[in-house]
């Protein structure tokens, strides 16, 4: 049982020995062990990656809802300077229908970043008056941004020389004798599409402008069935929802 003992006791200094050794040479070991080190890395480098990507991907969008936005101004104008009934005989009569469906359009071409939520268009038609001035002879608004037109309301201009037109100073909008000029604005206040809201709030605002493209009836809009009107884009009412 002695021999034994001590035999164990030998063994025992033994394997303590080389543990020893080893944990002399672990420091060693470490500094020239290179298995991890992409692992390391990636786990230091995955947020700033990350935080870059969705910073890129942030301005990407607000670039291209500042693009969206300009479109969709266009598109507006370009569509109301065509609209009217199709005779060819008289003067185009323009409907409260056909400026609803106008802003029915811009409610599908922007849907995907929420015009009507987050903004507002307004259509204007600038005429000349009776004293050769500069008019708004009406006007219609659809959106629950609480925005009035930066360049005038209905009624503004109805008589004398003294309403300049439409539009930022050095670009002023002025409508011929006999015609028309739709001039839409939209106001657009941006929503951030990563957590990165270093854009959010901002306002986006684009103007457009366009000559009616016909002979038009310049008394107003009309009614296609006076005893069943069709609801009126009133610029008092802040609202997205289609015009009741």
């Amino acid at each position: 049982m002695r021999l034994q003992a001590q035999a164990r006791i030998a063994q025992l200094a033994s394997a303590g020995a080389a543990l020893g050794r080893r944990l002399r040479a672990l420091p060693r070991r470490l500094a020239h062990d290179t298995s991890a080190v992409a692992f390391v890395e990636f786990a230091f480098a995955a947020p700033i990656v990350l935080s870059m990507g969705m910073l890129g991907t942030e301005t990407a969008h607000y670039v291209i809802t500042h693009m969206q936005v300009s479109q969709l101004a266009m598109q507006v104008a370009d569509n109301v300077s065509r609209v009217g009934e199709q005779d060819v005989l008289t003067s185009r009569r323009v409907f409260e229908s056909d400026i609803n469906e106008s802003l029915v359009g811009a409610e599908k071409l922007g849907e995907t970043f929420n015009i009507f939520q987050n903004g507002r268009v307004i259509i204007s038609s600038l005429q000349q008056n009776a004293d050769g001035g500069q008019w708004i002879a009406w006007q219609r608004c659809r959106g629950a941004k609480a925005f009035t037109s930066s360049y005038g309301e209905q009624g503004d201009g109805a008589s004398g020389t003294g309403f300049p037109g439409m539009g930022d100073a050095g670009n002023i909008i002025t409508a011929s004798n006999g015609t028309a000029v739709i001039f839409v604005e939209i106001s657009y206040d941006y929503e951030s599409l990563t957590p990165f809201d270093i854009f959010s709030g901002r306002v986006i605002h684009y103007t457009a402008a366009f000559n009616v493209r016909d002979s038009r009836n310049l008394a107003g809009l009309f009614q296609r069935d006076p005893n069943n009107p069709d609801p009126v884009a009133d610029c008092s009412v802040f609202s997205a929802d289609r015009p009741t």
